[in-house]
């Protein structure tokens, strides 16, 4: 019986199941279907764990997720089409949820699915690589609740562990002399340990951004932001500034390319991630910095070398859970014999014109454009319902020019569903305002009185 590996159980890993699911209550039989998921539960990123470091098995701690965070896109931008919010929470809720709603939202559909019955949890893959004797590929896997190891086969493997969870940490001058702390955003998990104190955030793009906000917002007395090549610009809160690029650090002294300084307490390094697959063998893997259109990969999923290795949700994102649902719908149709794929030739020339289009790109709204029609030239050869994409093109702008009009603000805007048409409700309370993010209060009336029961109780 053909077999087929999932690599993680994330928001991608979840998408590829649901795909097949899909496919199976229409009355396709399926190959078998294994899942390895390394950590105890399902969700990827959005399972949120206190620990930073290690994992209680000793390995690195995959999630970066903290407290307080809250969708920093509209939720309309990357709904499911055949599994709406308002079908989830059985209303229409506001459009920037907090964490633990998006991810009551992302399981919602695997519960529905039944899907755990696909995942090994605690199973950690260790090696994957071809078997010349079979066409397939040997992949390696570790229990890590009981400490055994063993090899199987399969016919395809698709990887979907995501590209969040490697962080890239440079060094700066005085960092090893530094006395307060100095740590990446991977290990950042509430904004009050900065609470009364003057933090340095590194980098320009949206984790320094949002974390720059959540700790003004929760008490520390000062935000400092370096960028390396580009300010962020935004009209920024009292207390938080952008400066050039940190030149070194002496004691709590920060030095920067302008010749200003500012003393500081802490410093959090949101310098981006690395993809990462070291379980991976090298004709197999991926290597990429965080781009929109990544090399080797066909339609941004097939390994250009053996397409029967597929890599789901490895681009830089604008899109995600959406865009996920169609990858995984392409890989899906491979497997199962209903797409085929051009010759090696064909389909390098393909990835060449996409990367020579991404060349030109000049900016953000340029990107989002870009990943667009990569999402619509993906769903134009599978069943993946449709929805409104050029309404979410039209929201996408529409979301920059809040946020430069008001980055405080631009979370209390609502937006209609491209799936549905409704409107959302603005939320109760102002974003900036708002410091508790349960999924009780944000589905509440702003009384901090809501039925925490009805919340969870779903559609």
């Amino acid at each position: 019986m053909t077999r087929v590996a999932v690599i993680g159980a994330g928001p991608s890993g979840l998408a590829q199941l649901h795909a097949f699911e899909q496919a199976r209550k229409k009355g396709t039989d399926l190959p078998e279907i294994v899942c390895f998921e390394q950590q105890s539960d399902w969700g990827g990123l959005w399972n949120y764990t206190w620990r930073t470091g290690l994992d209680e098995h000793g390995a690195p701690v995959h999630g970066s997720m903290y407290r307080y965070l809250w969708s920093n896109g509209p939720k309309e931008v990357l709904e499911f089409a055949d599994y709406t919010f308002e079908e989830h929470f059985g209303k229409p809720i506001p459009s920037f949820p907090p964490r633990e709603v998006l991810y009551h939202y992302i399981t919602g559909r695997a519960e529905k699915d039944e899907l755990r019955r696909f995942i090994q949890f605690n199973t950690a893959v260790r090696w994957i690589a071809e078997d010349s004797s079979t066409g397939g590929f040997e992949v390696t896997v570790e229990s890590l609740t009981g400490g055994h190891t063993r090899v199987e086969q399969f016919d395809y493997v698709i990887v979907a562990t995501g590209h969040y969870s490697v962080p890239n940490v440079p060094s700066y001058e005085g960092f090893a002399t530094f006395p307060g702390r100095v740590m990446h955003s991977h290990d950042f998990r509430d904004a009050h340990e900065f609470a009364g104190k003057d933090l340095l955030v590194m980098g320009s793009s949206y984790s320094a951004e949002d974390i720059a906000l959540q700790s003004k917002k929760y008490g520390a007395r000062s935000v400092t932001i370096t960028y390396r090549t580009k300010a962020m610009g935004f009209s920024w809160p009292a207390g938080i500034e952008e400066v050039p690029l940190l030149t070194k650090m002496e004691g709590n002294t920060a030095h920067f390319a302008d010749g200003s300084t500012r003393d500081v307490a802490a410093i959090v390094l949101c310098t981006g991630y690395r993809h990462s697959f070291p379980f991976i063998e090298d004709a197999l893997r991926l290597r990429t910095a965080n781009e929109l259109y990544p090399p080797n990969l066909y339609r941004g999923v097939f390994w250009l070398d053996n397409p029967k290795v597929m890599y789901l949700g490895m681009q830089d994102q604008y899109y995600t859970f959406s865009f996920f649902d169609v990858q995984a719908f392409n890989a899906r149709d491979f497997v199962l014999g209903r797409l085929t794929l051009p010759s090696s030739k064909d389909m390098a020339g393909d990835i060449e014109s996409w990367r020579a289009r991404q060349a030109t790109l000049a900016g953000p709204s340029d990107d989002i454009e870009f990943q667009a029609d990569h999402l619509l030239a993906l769903s134009k050869d599978v069943n993946y319902p449709a929805f409104d994409l050029d309404l979410t093109r039209e929201q996408f702008r529409r979301w920059e020019h809040d946020k430069e009009e008001s980055i405080t603000g631009y979370r209390d805007k609502s937006f209609a569903s491209p799936c549905t048409g409704m409107v959302s409700p603005v939320h109760h309370t102002p974003w900036w305002e708002e410091f508790d993010d349960s999924m009780a209060t944000f589905m509440g009336d702003g009384s901090k009185q809501a039925d925490v029961t009805a919340a969870q109780a779903g559609p």
